[in-house]
């Protein structure tokens, strides 16, 4: 009769191992982890170092990715550190798209700020539950997208003249179907307009486009949102309507 002291010790403790799990699984889907919204964000690496006054070094001169942002989620698995070795593979390509544009030297820490403050919740969806789905489905967005050869085709070139937010803004529409939000450096002292500097395209779970913004909804100020305080700096906001500068590279003004 002894031995089923044990036993029921067990299963006691069993149960209270299956008790907390499920009421931990409760906590975290009523935490600040859930998300509806995936969001595509590029940025002008040009427009980049001058947002954080730094000298860099040949900046690329396209459009690359700053991150695959979930809404309203940030660190949703803090233990699930980043790590190189499962990326190795996409490596040619997430030097070319994906570049640390403010640290050429150091983009494995970027790479992995990108993974647990953002990754790590948008692996709530099965296409990017692993560091190597998460990178390659934000790599094949880009590619997907285009939005580099697409802003060529829609006349919206780096250029010393000024073009009108509100026109950068239809013309992707038109392209992409949906509505793309903006985002500017404001003007500094002596500046007269506000610089492009990140253009965010949105999808649903089901990785399906749809709109960043909706007709009135209101503005979300620049530090609650997803990115702020990484690559690139806290500085850009919405872009005002108005003039917008899309700054060249060195060299290539025209």
């Amino acid at each position: 009769m002894k031995p089923a002291a044990p036993r029921r010790l067990l299963l006691c403790a069993v149960c209270l191992a299956l008790c907390c799990v499920g009421g931990a699984r409760e906590s975290w889907t009523r935490g600040n982890h859930e998300w509806k919204k995936l969001i595509m964000v590029h940025h002008w690496p040009v427009t980049v170092c001058k947002e954080v006054e730094k000298d860099c070094r040949d900046p690329p001169d396209y459009w690359t990715i700053h991150g695959l942002w979930p809404d309203k989620a940030e660190e949703c698995n803090r233990s699930w550190h980043f790590n190189f070795q499962e990326i190795k593979d996409l490596l040619p390509e997430m030097k070319m798209y994906w570049p640390d544009v403010l640290h050429p030297q150091n983009r494995s820490h970027f790479w992995a700020h990108e993974w647990e403050k953002h990754g790590t919740c948008a692996a709530q969806v099965d296409a990017l539950s692993s560091q190597k789905k998460y990178f390659g489905g934000g790599l094949d967005l880009y590619q997907e997208l285009a939005l580099n050869s697409m802003l060529q085709k829609l006349g919206i070139k780096p250029s010393i003249n000024y073009y009108q937010v509100s026109d950068i803004k239809d013309a992707l529409a038109s392209v992409y179907g949906v509505i793309p939000k903006v985002q500017c450096l404001p003007p500094k002292s002596g500046e007269e307009v506000q610089t492009i500097g990140q253009i965010e395209l949105c999808f649903t779970k089901e990785l399906k486009p749809q709109n960043c913004t909706e007709p009135g909804e209101p503005v979300e100020p620049a530090s609650q949102r997803p990115g702020a305080g990484a690559a690139g700096g806290p500085g850009l906001e919405v872009c005002e309507d108005g003039p917008v500068f899309y700054p060249p590279p060195d060299g290539t003004a025209h």
